[in-house]
């Protein structure tokens, strides 16, 4: 399966504002986009108009790289979304949110969404007590997620789960930190992202 390989703090730089792609190291001095403003690859800043197209594109990428998937799964969740009902937008970053890996990242089982793939991956959690092993498996509002009990006992999902509330979790999902256990409430709103997106660019353009 293809994947990204690459430093993923470039990302980062390139949007010009921090994804939450390292976990912990996003919230400390360490943070590559604290440390080094400038975008990678550019040793002298260079004055440069930006085009609309070129604007649009940076939103697109901004939202593709924060939930860490190559461009063809992107565009898929795009056409998914422009068959849905509703404003394209808000369903297309609703699809994203509604990723299971991002749901695990959200309610803090994992530092980042790349680690909450890797979790979930490895057979690690359970949806509706079933164990689900697709990162990219969509939940829905009512659906119940936890720690599956093997798992919940190793050492790496103690260290995780240890000091849970860590980052908020958004209303639309509710964590019971006692039995490790969490719940789709509703669909997300496309007001709740951790990173800022507007999504109207994005449908512009795959449009043009």
């Amino acid at each position: 399966m293809a994947r990204y390989t690459d430093p993923v703090c470039r990302l980062c730089r390139q949007a010009g504002e921090k994804l939450f792609l390292k976990g912990d190291r996003c919230y400390s001095p360490k943070c590559a986009v604290e440390r080094r403003r400038r975008p990678p690859g550019m040793l002298l800043p260079r004055r440069r108009r930006g085009s609309e197209w070129g604007t649009r594109l940076r939103e697109k990428q901004k939202m593709r790289n924060t939930y860490g998937v190559l461009e063809r799964q992107f565009h898929r969740y795009f056409e998914e979304a422009l068959r849905t009902p509703g404003v394209t937008g808000q369903v297309l970053a609703q699809l994203m949110e509604r990723r299971l890996d991002n749901v695990i990242y959200r309610l803090n089982f994992a530092q980042s969404r790349r680690q909450a793939r890797q979790l979930v991956t490895h057979g690690h959690f359970t949806v509706n007590g079933r164990k689900v092993d697709i990162a990219s498996f969509i939940v829905k509002a009512g659906d119940a997620l936890a720690w599956k009990e093997t798992s919940k006992q190793k050492e790496f999902a103690k260290a995780l789960t240890d000091g849970i509330p860590g980052r908020p979790v958004p209303t639309w999902l509710r964590l019971d930190t006692q039995t490790l256990k969490g719940e789709v409430l509703s669909l997300p709103e496309s007001g709740q992202l951790e990173v800022r997106i507007d999504t109207r660019l994005i449908v512009e353009h795959y449009a043009r």
